[in-house]
């Protein structure tokens, strides 16, 4: 098997032998710079973006420092959704799967929607490593059928969602029944000035990761721009879903409502189409991410739910049916695609309301391509700007502009003579790019 650059960390041989499982060579930028602050206890504030490893930056160390003699919470991990909780929970097995028979240890998984009280004839037991959502692991704690007095490590994953959501009341309440000298790991992609006070008030020193990206979204999408110019939206989704034939494509919407009314359309039109929102229970969106994984649905309509953490292999396409209100979410929802050194294409259909969100989108550093689909074909654009940019390409003009709109009292034919040379200049420049 290939040797991994993971050895140096000195992990315990079964972690290496997962690590090798995982087929993980080479660790990640926030991997190299957190796994060592973690293992020495200190607790870090690691800023990056989606899609860089962190999940695994925390779990190997937390993993590499369990006592499995000890039969007691030793980590605690919290995920603002389910999805994210579970996803993780997954990711704990895969490694404590090749821990020896005589050391084994124990993970367990509690979010909201499940049944309360199998979870608490559960903790007859107490885990190595409890993993979940906020709300449900207080609810645990405060029936006092979950000891977390016992650990020394939390883990909050995706922070700054968990404050959006309103969940980081339940973080603060479950840091308050853990030891005062707690090891506090916090990943989030931003770090809003809300979430300051939690961070300062449990976090002496913090160790301060920020891995900034090389580019803002990963290197192989291909960004798309499709204006919708006064056609159906929906049909115009469908026809893009038809011609691009996607493995499998995420449609994104903004709110739950419009995500349904999309989902519903396309399923009338004869698409077999899978749908990932808030609104679903428990139960639903269990039975949802199983059959995305199962490859059952091309498509998949969702909310940002599925834009944050949320690991869905085999993402093709990401379409936009709607821009996010938070542009970072833009980022997100693209991350989903071109995973894995894979390629994918990220498409958004756009309105004129839109050009402000895209020309900040343009200034995050994301390069956009302008395309059409007329019969069934996919056709090049002219850019999407090009009034605002032929402006800046051509400074004379501008200037001549400005000229123009400055001048108010002038001798006769001053502003004919203007526009006349505003011409010329336009002739000369289209001349030489002719040449």
């Amino acid at each position: 098997m290939k040797e991994t650059l993971f050895e140096r960390f000195s992990f315990q041989p079964f972690i290496i032998e997962a690590i090798k499982a995982l087929r993980f060579y080479k660790p990640t930028e926030i991997q190299e710079r957190v796994i060592p602050i973690a293992l020495r206890g200190e607790s870090v504030i690691g800023q990056s973006q989606t899609g860089t490893g962190k999940t695994h930056a925390y779990l190997l160390p937390i993993i590499e420092k369990i006592n499995p003699d000890r039969q007691a919470v030793q980590a605690v991990i919290t995920a603002p959704t389910r999805e994210l909780a579970t996803q993780i929970y997954h990711e704990i097995l895969k490694i404590t799967k090749f821990c020896p028979n005589d050391r084994q240890i124990t993970a367990r998984c509690f979010i909201g929607g499940t049944d309360k009280q199998k979870a608490i004839e559960k903790l007859k037991t107490q885990p190595h490593i409890v993993v979940g959502t906020p709300g449900r692991i207080n609810d645990l704690i405060r029936e006092q059928a979950l000891l977390v007095r016992t650990a020394n490590t939390l883990v909050v994953d995706e922070a700054d969602l968990m404050l959006d959501m309103g969940f980081i009341v339940d973080v603060d309440q479950i840091a308050a029944r853990m030891p005062k000298e707690l090891q506090m790991l916090v990943f989030s992609a931003t770090i809003p000035e809300k979430l300051k006070p939690f961070l300062k008030k449990y976090m002496e020193n913090p160790k301060y990761v920020h891995v900034a990206p090389n580019q803002v979204a990963a290197e192989k999408i291909e960004h798309v721009l499709v204006p919708l110019r006064s056609r159906d939206k929906v049909k115009l989704l469908y026809d893009m879903l038809i011609a691009y034939n996607p493995y499998l494509a995420i449609v994104f919407t903004n709110t739950r409502k419009m995500a349904d009314e999309v989902a519903d359309k396309l399923i009338e039109k004869g698409m077999k189409v899978g749908i990932l929102h808030g609104d679903l229970s428990p139960r639903e969106r269990k039975k949802m991410m199983k059959q995305i994984r199962d490859l059952e649905f091309q498509y998949i309509v969702a909310t940002d739910l599925a834009a944050r953490g949320i690991d869905i292999e085999g993402v093709s396409h990401v379409i936009n049916y709607e821009l996010p209100k938070d542009l970072q979410f833009y980022i997100h929802r693209v991350g989903r695609t071109a995973r894995a050194g894979y390629t994918g294409i990220a498409a958004t259909i756009y309105e004129p309301s839109d050009q402000d969100a895209i020309t900040k989108l343009e200034k995050m550093g994301i390069e956009f391509l302008h395309r059409d689909l007329i019969r069934g074909e996919w056709v090049d654009l002219p850019p999407w700007n090009r009034r605002s940019k032929r402006a800046k390409q051509d400074p004379e003009i501008e200037q001549l502009l400005a000229k123009i709109k400055k001048v108010k009292q002038v001798k006769p034919g001053y502003k004919k003579k203007l526009l006349a040379e505003m011409a010329k200049q336009k002739k000369r420049l289209r001349r030489l790019k002719k040449q």
